[in-house]
This record gives C-alpha cells, sequence and structure tokens, in this order.
C-alpha cells in the first residue's frame, strides 16, 4: 500500500509542471506586448518626423502624438505584468531562478510566497489602470463645471489610491 500511496504522490507533485505552460505563455505574451509597444512608438516617432519635415501640424497632432506614446506606455505595463506573473509562477511552482541569484540580478522578480506575487501584479495592474484613465481622458470633451468636478474628483480618487498602494510598501 505504501507504494501506490508514493506513486499517487509522486503523480501529484509532477502535476505542478504543468504551471510551465502558463510561464511560457507569459513570457511569450509579455515579448509580444515589448514589440507592439516599441512599433507603436516608433510610428508615433516617424509620424511626428513626417509632419515635421512636411512643415504640417494638425489640429489634434499633440493629442495624437501623446496618446500613443501613452497607449504603448501601457503596453509596456502589461508586458511586464506578464513577466511578473511568469516570474512569480515558475519561482513559486518549479524552481528558484539560480541565473538571478549568481548576477544578482534586481529583487523585483524574486518571489517568495503568492501574496508577494499579488501584491507586485497589483501594484503594476494598478499603474495600468492608471496609464489608461490618462489615456481615455485625453480624448473627453468637457461641456460644463459638473464634468470638470467629476475629472478633480476621479483625480483627487486616482491620488489616494495612489497614496494607499505605496504607503503599505518599503518606501
Amino acid at each position: 500500500m505504501k507504494w501506490i500511496e508514493n506513486l499517487f504522490e509522486s503523480i501529484l507533485w509532477n502535476t505542478r509542471f504543468f504551471v510551465l505552460l502558463a510561464v511560457v505563455f507569459s513570457m511569450l505574451g509579455g515579448i509580444a506586448l515589448f514589440i507592439v509597444a516599441s512599433v507603436d512608438i516608433y510610428e508615433v516617432v516617424h509620424n511626428v518626423i513626417s509632419t515635421y519635415v512636411n512643415h504640417l501640424h494638425p489640429e489634434d497632432f499633440h493629442e495624437t502624438i501623446v496618446s500613443g506614446l501613452i497607449g504603448a506606455i501601457d503596453l509596456y505595463l502589461m508586458a511586464v505584468v506578464m513577466f511578473i506573473f511568469g516570474f512569480g509562477l515558475y519561482e513559486l511552482f518549479i524552481s528558484e531562478i539560480d541565473v538571478a541569484k549568481t548576477q544578482e540580478a534586481s529583487k523585483i522578480l524574486e518571489i517568495h510566497s503568492l501574496d508577494e506575487l499579488k501584491d507586485k501584479l497589483g501594484k503594476v495592474i494598478v499603474m495600468v489602470l492608471v496609464v489608461s484613465f490618462f489615456q481615455r481622458i485625453l480624448h473627453t470633451e468637457y461641456n460644463g463645471a459638473i464634468e470638470m468636478l467629476y475629472f478633480a474628483a476621479s483625480i483627487l480618487g486616482l491620488s489616494v489610491a495612489l497614496y494607499f498602494l505605496h504607503k503599505g510598501g518599503d518606501h
């Protein structure tokens, strides 16, 4: 009976390697997001250069440029979320990353518990939401005082959220 228990526990323990699917695809997703964001920035830079070389200045030129750059930052942040998630899952379920330890790499990707992973992911996700909010605000038209009041309240809400997010950290 002991050998059945050992066999079952061995199979059960080795199922953790299915986490490698999430790790690999998180890395691939992060790389894809980095490529897309970099292409977006290249297109923004190309647009700026061609606009100034041709002595054009469209009406919403600054909004378009800023929106494109903020969109790229948003994609970069989402790529970072994918990398942190992938590294965290690997360290939690498979093994510590020995190369990172020998090269004295940044401790940001070092994850020791699921709560630590959730905390790191949560902070980056909040920053993604802040950047997305800022990008949407650029294209919003305000037609009255109440809309400006809502805008001010939303900025206050974001500020308070960021304050409390960083208050609990090691800052």
